[in-house]
């Protein structure tokens, strides 16, 4: 979301770390690339002697670019302990190899967290039960910023130089630089053995009996990789489609992550707004603690596809109904008994997609007793969310509650003027101007 402010708001900085984002893309896509061949190419233990076969559950979507499980995983349909890809197969495992190394250059060059390992494969469970690559993870405060900054600092005709560094800060040497576009050259040497991967009935068919869905996020970049891959490729402001990229491109900040917006509209121009991004996993959100002081408003994201999906650091939880007890503890909070809370109930296209393909949301949410349909899903969140808010203010106060599609600029668009708005309102009658 903070990217959508960026390009309302704040266009020219965003297109200022327009090559950075360039990075995270390709990360993205060959990530992608890489975890398909691994899953189609990975052995499965052939069942206990005795045991029964298991019976595939009801397939579901996910994104890709969210590392979490679904509820429901998917059992193996190979039996054999010996993976059996045909020769199309084995031609792409062969030819797109040198794609694992522009993974590894481009993970040291946005200090990105490595891929985490599949979990042991077992007669009952498969890797495919990941259902996707996991999402680019990069830490707060790291290389990812000093990328940004080095950029910048070409765009004004200086480089840092390396005594400008401070404590934690990355030195970007012209070695690094040329490790990176080495990357660039491979991704692009092998861009037509990408699509071709990936256009391939046989892989598609694979990936299906897996119950592997990528399209959703990273699938995006699959299916515009002839573009994407090409040497020359920028994600610029071009195109409609190119700010669509960097919407669409996956990265995940661990920790606290400050953003410093300086707004460029007309309205706005020269004004500063301080944006503090935390990580929502369990054992992140302790750091939350002290940005609660000072603070005018608090934007909630709740990623209403998850609703059959379940944590990453415990599988046990569902995380729509984790997302439920995140709120019931920030709207209790004393700490901010002032700040205007907005609700962003997000990814409204990905849960319209899982309702319409069949996905109960029942089955998942006990509580809800509705049809399987967008509208009267989105109203019973709606309801859930006001209901905790209403019950566990320490006092009266209103609560903005908006559907929203990251990736669809108009519509988030109008979204984005109602949240400038409210927290300009806001913050005018705490100064007693109102």
């Amino acid at each position: 979301m903070l990217k959508n402010f960026q390009i309302h708001f704040a266009p020219n900085a965003l297109r200022a770390e327009s090559p950075a984002w360039r990075a995270v893309i390709h990360l993205n896509l060959v990530r992608a690339v890489n975890f398909i061949l691994d899953v189609l190419t990975r052995p499965t233990p052939a069942p206990f002697p005795g045991a029964p076969h298991p019976t595939p559950s009801a397939p579901t979507q996910q994104s890709p670019a969210d590392a979490s499980p679904t509820v429901a995983a998917f059992p193996p349909r190979r039996a054999s302990a010996t993976p059996q890809p045909n020769s199309d197969l084995r031609r792409y495992k062969l030819s797109l190899s040198p794609l694992k190394q522009v993974e590894m250059i481009l993970v040291r060059h946005l200090s990105a967290a490595p891929p985490p390992p599949p979990p042991p494969s077992s007669p009952t469970s498969s890797p495919s039960s990941q259902l996707g690559p996991a999402e680019v993870t990069v830490r707060g405060g790291s290389a990812w910023r000093a990328l940004l900054r080095r950029h910048r600092e070409r765009g004004r005709g200086r480089e840092r130089e390396p005594h400008e560094d401070g404590p934690g800060r990355t030195r970007y040497s012209e070695g690094r630089a040329d490790e990176v576009e080495h990357a660039r050259q491979i991704l692009d040497a092998c861009r037509a053995d990408v699509v071709a991967m990936w256009t391939s009935a046989g892989v598609r068919a694979a990936l299906r009996e897996e119950g592997v869905v990528v399209e959703d996020h990273s699938g995006f970049f699959l299916d515009h990789a002839d573009r994407v891959a090409q040497l020359d490729y920028e994600p610029t402001f071009g195109t409609a489609l190119q700010v669509y990229d960097i919407l669409r491109a996956r990265l995940q900040t661990v920790g606290v992550e400050e953003h410093h917006l300086t707004m460029e509209t007309s309205a706005e121009d020269g004004q500063r707004w301080i944006f503090y991004d935390v990580g929502g996993a369990r054992g992140q959100r302790a750091s939350w603690v002290p940005f609660f002081e000072d603070m005018n408003a608090i934007i909630f994201l709740c990623s209403t596809a998850a609703f059959n999906e379940v944590l990453s650091e415990d599988r046990a939880i569902n995380r729509l109904l984790d997302s439920f007890n995140t709120w019931k503890t920030i709207c209790s909070s004393r700490l901010l008994t002032a700040v205007q809370f907005i609700l962003l109930l997000n990814k409204m296209d990905l849960l319209d997609a899982k309702l319409r393909a069949g996905v109960q949301f029942a089955h998942s949410v006990k509580s809800y007793k509705g049809e399987n349909e967008l509208g009267q899903v989105t109203e019973y969140l709606r309801r859930k969310f006001a209901a905790i808010h209403h019950h566990h203010s320490p006092q009266p106060r209103k609560l903005h509650v908006h559907t929203t599609c990251a990736i669809d600029i108009v519509t988030t668009s109008t979204v984005l003027l109602h949240i400038r708005d409210t927290i300009l309102v806001n913050y005018l009658t705490a100064m007693q101007v109102m």
